[in-house]
């Protein structure tokens, strides 16, 4: 498949959306150095009946404007200052729109589903450390043959996070059907609602999950070759089966994400050879807009979700019963009180200079199968696929993703899909652990899993 770039621009808000240049802080969980990574993922939309009359360049390109005067930030620059994020905001800086075409038609990619697929790479800009500074925010609509379009997206992760940056498409759908400014009022106050308490105080233990460690980036892995990206299809009458065993076991009800990440990280801490002793990390994002004291306004659209932790040793995870380590998962969410987030940005304020990390042995899990993309809807209905394009997540370089179905692959309205980064050479192993899922019908398969 050939794509090619048929311009590159600026677009600026469509009113001054403020005087003077300035300078604005971002919150403690902004200038986490977890966060110091560009987010890429695509949205998928088909051809709709009116395609002819309507292009999604012109029609990307004029709500982007109109919704850059109420979130002008995303037009700015990010800069360090003191080892630190800034954002400066300048008239003279927009926000840069890519447009592309592709000489194949959607249906005969399957509508971008298979996230292996080389090609989706040129589907959304790719910068640099540096120049995602100077272009933290970018999008590129790639126009197919058959009239639907991707839109990818390439995000500084300080800028916001996924419900953030949901909440700006938001508003770009809402102008491009009409609407007269977005339902939802933006609120930026960064600092002054994340930022560390004074004096700072860390009460809750998390230096027993993060480190100190001037010599290692957030984002260090081992040389294990390649790292590749694959999906697997997972069904719900597999996923039930496998927690009414666990059930079984011990009684206990399991989400499908905390017994379906005991078992893919138990997969992949046995993959790798992780020597026993070595303490290894699962972690996941948790939303605190509503858990903070007080709860955060509801337009806010800064980073709103700490890391969560789940620490054991590689031997527990992978010679303990999955029940085991799916309740400790569990139990790890009864951490999240305002002490904990209040302590987790106090300890990144007080060791900021020292290195925070959260060390090599870490996975990451995400579950994107209810963030709402369905809405975003620019006037061809909501998109038919959602794809993350990251390698880096929550300080692990080999992110999983639990992710829905394309609505527009008829044959795959069960279930949902499980998309893996992973080494090359370790993928034949972890596909057999996937096959051994979908095999277990009892609680004595599951045993010998």
């Amino acid at each position: 498949m050939e794509i090619t770039v048929l311009d590159r621009s600026r677009v600026f808000p469509s009113e001054p959306p403020f005087a003077a240049d300035h300078v604005l802080p971002l919150s403690s969980l902004d200038t986490d150095p977890n966060l110091h990574v560009i987010v890429r993922y695509l949205r998928v939309y088909k051809n709709a009946s009116n395609a002819s009359e309507i292009s999604p360049f012109e029609t990307i390109a004029e709500c982007l404007s109109k919704a850059l005067v109420y979130y002008y930030q995303l037009a700015g620059t990010l800069r360090r200052h003191d080892g630190r994020l800034e954002l400066l905001c300048s008239s003279s800086h927009g926000a840069t729109l890519i447009k592309a075409t592709a000489n194949r038609t959607l249906s005969s990619l399957n509508y971008l589903d298979d996230p292996a697929a080389h090609f989706v790479e040129q589907l959304a800009y790719d910068p640099d450390v540096e120049t995602g500074l100077d272009n933290p925010f970018t999008l590129q609509v790639t126009r197919f043959e058959c009239g639907g379009f991707a839109l990818g997206a390439t995000v500084h992760h300080a800028l916001c996070d996924g419900m953030g940056s949901t909440q700006f498409f938001n508003a770009m759908a809402e102008l491009a059907r009409g609407l007269a400014r977005p339902s939802a009022d933006p609120v930026w106050d960064r600092a002054g609602l994340l930022g560390p308490r004074d004096p700072p105080r860390v009460e809750f233990p998390v230096s027993e999950v993060l480190g100190l460690d001037k010599e290692l980036a957030p984002y260090s892995r081992m040389d294990n070759g390649p790292v590749v990206r694959e999906c697997f299809d997972v069904k719900d009458e597999d996923v039930e089966r496998f927690k009414e065993d666990l059930f079984e076991q011990c009684g206990v009800k399991f989400t499908t994400f905390e017994a379906l990440g005991a078992y893919i990280w138990r997969a992949r801490v046995k993959i790798a050879g992780v020597p026993d002793h070595e303490k290894v990390k699962f972690a996941y994002s948790l939303n605190i807009r509503k858990l903070v004291k007080p709860p955060l306004p509801g337009g806010y659209w800064g980073n709103g979700c700490v890391p969560m932790y789940v620490q054991l040793t590689a031997k527990e995870v992978v010679e303990n019963p999955i029940w085991e380590t799916a309740g400790v998962i569990r139990e790890s969410k009864r951490n999240a009180t305002d002490e904990y987030v209040r302590s987790f940005i106090d300890f990144q304020e007080i060791n900021f200079n020292q290195g925070v990390t959260a060390g090599k042995g870490v996975s990451g899990f995400t579950d994107w199968r209810h963030l709402g993309h369905s809405t975003l809807d620019f006037g061809w209905g909501g998109p038919v696929t959602v794809l993350p394009l990251a390698s880096n997540l929550l300080g692990s370089t080999e992110p999983c993703f639990f992710l829905p179905h394309s609505s527009a692959n008829a044959e795959k309205k069960d279930g949902f899909k499980v998309l893996v980064c992973l080494p090359l050479r370790w993928l034949p192993a972890f596909r057999e652990e996937m096959r051994k899922l979908s095999a277990c019908h009892n609680g004595a398969a599951l045993a010998h899993l």
